[in-house]
């Protein structure tokens, strides 16, 4: 099934072989833990005015592909106004996710 618009690139895996599928522009690679006890809100954009997309089940992870400032939030990490984009068009606020950092951990979002 070929997707319109979207090219396939070839990632070396080395002795492995190769694999050929689209890849984002911007992944950071690392998998962060979500706030243990919450069900997180996925949004369309950075604020909570934004639609709700999705919610993140307990105990998930999430892969931080960019950030980006928007409305401030205040959760188990702290209160923050950088947004994690989780897919694209994606996002959940920095406050509920464990990346070690207060600041950005990631590239920003265009």
């Amino acid at each position: 099934m070929a997707l319109e618009g979207v090219r396939p690139e070839t990632v070396d895996l080395g002795v492995v072989g190769t694999l050929t599928e689209p890849l984002p522009k911007a992944r950071s690679g690392k998998v962060y833990s979500v706030a243990p006890g919450y069900r997180v809100n996925v949004r369309s954009g950075p604020g909570t005015g934004f639609r709700i997309v999705r919610v993140l089940p307990y105990d998930a992870t999430v892969q931080i592909l960019c950030q980006k400032p928007g409305e401030s939030v205040n959760g188990p990490y702290g209160t923050t106004s950088i947004w994690d984009c989780v897919a694209n068009g994606e996002y959940v606020s920095d406050a509920y996710v464990k990346t070690g950092s207060d600041g950005y951990v990631a590239i920003r979002c265009s």
